[in-house]
């Protein structure tokens, strides 16, 4: 493998269509498409500032390197990557992708990124500012997530969680196949729409929570006291509620058994009544 060490690029494509490369202290300072096109490619303790420096690149190997703000939309169409000890200012990262690996990372625009990737495996990842990461995903297993951007995990199948703490607005939105373990949630609308979604050892906080889905099971979760409205239009629930939980309302068929329910609602609009309620009062 050829070492490229202690130099700086810039301009259009400086290092386009390499191959069998480790980059060892390199700076990417301006001008676009820094790497691309490229096979087998290391890089280790470098700096990218210009636009899109990792594109169309099959085998990546990404260890303690820095993306600044303008290394916008950086890592697309690149297959077989992983990332250690890095972190990232850019929005949009990750598009298009197959078998990405982190480690370690943080990015602090989160804002679109990681869209349409297959097969993602993650430890310890921190995710700041933005909106909709992680859409459009499939075969994911994360442990160690701290979120606190928007709207996350929008139409993804197949997503094993583990260890997370996330803030953020509606979460889980048209989902299938998911299992979240040991977790927070704090988030309206968890989880709307969705099919075969399980919660472990999960605290769940936030307005509204599993509504109109397919398939939710609940095992040994709490709630917070501001979780209202609860499991409106959901079918086929199995939940056993740690403790207590405000209001269930309109849920259709299932069983749902709760240390407490401070009410059950019914309206006019209800689909149907089928659910079975069990409290330990």
């Amino acid at each position: 493998m050829e070492i490229i060490r202690d130099k700086q690029f810039g301009g259009e494509r400086p290092l386009f269509g390499v191959k069998d490369v480790r980059l060892e202290n390199i700076e990417i300072v301006d001008g676009e498409s820094g790497i691309k096109c490229c096979n087998n490619v290391e890089a280790d303790n470098c700096r990218f500032y210009g636009k899109y420096p990792w594109w169309h690149v099959d085998g990546s190997l990404i260890t303690n390197c820095y993306f600044a703000v303008g290394s916008r939309s950086a890592i697309w169409y690149s297959d077989n990557m992983t990332m250690k000890d890095s972190v990232i200012d850019g929005p949009k990262f990750f598009r298009e992708m197959n078998n990405l690996t982190l480690e370690n990372v943080t990015i602090n625009d989160a804002d679109e990124t990681f869209w349409n990737v297959k097969g993602i495996k993650v430890k310890n990842l921190k995710l700041h500012e933005g909106t909709y990461p992680f859409m459009n995903c499939e075969d994911i297993y994360i442990d160690g997530l701290e979120c606190e951007s928007k709207y996350i995990f929008q139409y993804c199948k197949n997503l094993e969680l583990h260890h997370a703490n996330i803030v953020t607005k509606d979460s889980f939105w048209e989902c299938e196949n998911v299992t979240v373990y040991d977790s927070v949630i704090d988030s309206e609308y968890i989880a709307w729409h969705s099919k075969n979604v399980r919660f472990v050892r999960c605290h769940i906080k936030g307005d509204q929570p599993l509504c109109y889905l397919d398939g939710i099971v609940l095992e040994d979760c709490t709630f917070d006291p501001g979780c209202d409205r609860a499991f409106e239009d959901s079918k086929n629930i199995e939940a056993d509620i740690r403790g207590g939980i405000t209001e269930i309302k309109n849920p259709i068929s299932g069983r749902i058994h709760a240390g407490s329910i401070g009410r059950i609602t019914y309206d006019r609009f209800a689909l149907g009544h089928d659910c079975i309620i069990e409290t330990e009062e």
